[in-house]
């Protein structure tokens, strides 16, 4: 008797069917998967055998035969266990086939039959739904995310005996019910850092804010302790919360990633990802012999920021280039190619040179001739110029440092923010004013004469690029957003050229 039933198998953040068959035949005791199945695959026949003693199932002494079908998809993961047990239990005449009709499952079996939770059950759970599957069986610690999806049935399940009890009718189904926009409501402003701890750096918090406003990439540079670091980790606090269609999305990709808790199912804040400046070029885009999603595509809606970023591998910040520009990156192996979407607001922090200290006017920098030039190369012109804002952050005087004077909090500049992307929106964007194409861009910044003049002399002085030109014309909208502007006038033009004019690392470039 052959039995089936269906499970979903996630490439990058795609899915696709993957049809599960079960053959027992007479003849000596065995146990074969076929079907282009991977390592973990292929170990799947010793965690269902000891799954089905240890849940009090019978092993059929036969010939066991599993196909994952189709034949010529890559199946990765211990995702296939449980789909292949309960087969097998249909197959036995332990479960009546009746069971499995409309069903799909998916989990991985430990060796008592329990169920452990695998990563992209949000995708799997839509996928589902898309397909009109009646059911989806998953692990109970992944029924809070595949609950988030409407249009199937979920039923999370702890072991393999209490999938089969539920699937069979012996016990009530347990089927999550979670409600996305009553999480995402309740989870409210994003806590954390606040704008009020701030000290000085008034042209750098505007720059945050203007960043914040208008989706716009942001380059910190100055001295070791100027503030870069304790800036950039405020910058979550100032972006205007996830809408439900970004929490899906964010949830979705970390989903894949296998960084869901079973206690939050779905991601209510903007993430935050730092990485560490050993990263390597798949570490930060994404990659892998399975394609995994990398940092670039985790800070999906939220920040990523690369903190000293001119001591980040060449190779690694080159890599960026694509997700800059497109909001995606393509992962391509021998056998497989994933896209994951790549839409955070990128913050970059560096030094002016090794030592920190070029261009201090207290401490002397130490660094041999030429290495201070040769340290901010590292970040490629190319990069550099798809960077929206450029901006210095220069050692606090001893006023400020000591000071006590009260500065804006985090929820005051949210409100302006949230009040200049509202602007936006009025308007009929669907994006933020740094994902404008250029015709785009040139139409919601129309000048007038004097700002197409000075803006006309920017391109002359500073040499800039067709892209850096529609870059300020997007910065410049931001602004007059955040002034309350309809038009883009000659000051809004002028304080986006001078986002392009600074004297830190990567100003060359821009």
């Amino acid at each position: 008797m052959v039995a089936r039933l269906v499970s979903p198998a996630v490439l990058g953040i795609e899915t696709s069917t993957v049809q599960v068959e079960v053959d027992l035949r007479a003849g000596l005791p065995s146990f074969a998967i076929v079907g282009l199945a991977d390592v973990a695959v292929q170990e799947a026949r010793e965690r269902v055998r000891s799954g089905l003693a240890n849940q009090a199932f019978t092993v059929p002494p036969r010939r066991i035969v599993a196909n994952l079908a189709p034949a010529d998809l890559r199946k990765a993961g211990p995702q296939y266990d449980l789909p292949i047990a309960l087969a097998i239990l249909v197959a036995s005449g332990q479960v009546p086939p009746s069971a499995l009709a409309g069903v799909g499952a998916v989990g991985e079996l430990a060796l008592d039959g329990t169920l452990r939770p695998v990563p992209g059950a949000l995708a799997m759970a839509e996928h589902a739904a898309r397909r009109g599957w009646r059911r989806l069986v998953v692990p109970a610690a992944n029924a809070g995310e595949a609950g988030l999806v409407p249009g199937v049935e979920v039923l999370g399940a702890a072991s393999l005996r209490a999938a089969a009890d539920q699937l069979e009718g012996r016990v009530a189904p347990s089927v999550p019910r979670v409600d996305a926009a009553a999480l995402l409501a309740a989870a409210g402003a994003s806590p954390g850092p606040d704008m009020a701890e701030v000290r000085g750096q008034a042209t750098a918090r505007r720059a945050l804010e203007v960043a914040a406003a208008g989706g716009h990439s942001l380059l910190m540079t100055g001295p070791p302790g100027a503030g870069k670091t304790m800036l950039a980790r405020r910058m979550p606090g100032i972006m205007p919360p996830l809408t439900l269609d970004e929490a899906i999305a964010v949830t979705r990709i970390h989903s894949v990633a296998g960084l869901i808790d079973p206690a939050s199912p779905l991601v209510v804040r903007r993430p935050f990802r730092a990485p560490h400046h050993t990263v390597s070029a798949p570490g930060l885009v994404g990659g892998g012999r399975v394609p995994r999603p990398g940092e670039v595509s985790l800070a999906h809606h939220g920040v990523l920021f690369l903190d000293e970023v001119c001591a980040f591998a060449p190779s690694a910040l080159d890599a960026l280039r694509q997700p800059l520009e497109e909001g995606a990156i393509d992962v391509t192996r021998s056998m497989t190619s994933a896209r994951f979407p790549a839409r955070p607001l990128l913050v970059c922090a560096g030094n002016p040179c090794p030592c920190g200290f070029d261009g201090d006017p207290v401490r002397r920098c130490v660094c041999p001739p030429g290495r201070a030039e040769a340290y901010r190369a590292r970040l490629s012109g190319p990069v550099a110029d798809r960077i929206d804002l450029h901006v210095d952050v220069p050692r606090l005087p001893r006023d400020e440092l000591m000071g006590r004077g009260a500065a804006e909090d985090s929820a005051t500049v949210r409100n302006r923010v949230a009040e200049a992307r509202d602007r936006a929106a009025a308007r009929g964007q669907a994006r933020p004013n740094a994902e404008l194409g250029p015709a785009a861009a040139r139409e919601a910044a129309a000048l007038d004469r004097p700002a197409t003049l000075l803006l006309g002399r920017a391109v002359d002085r500073l040499g800039m690029s067709a892209r850096a030109h529609d870059r300020v014309l997007r910065v410049a909208r931001s602004v007059a957003d955040l002034e309350g502007s309809d038009a883009v006038r000659a000051e809004h033009v002028a304080e986006a050229i001078g986002y392009r004019a600074t004297t830190g690392a990567g100003s060359a470039a821009a």
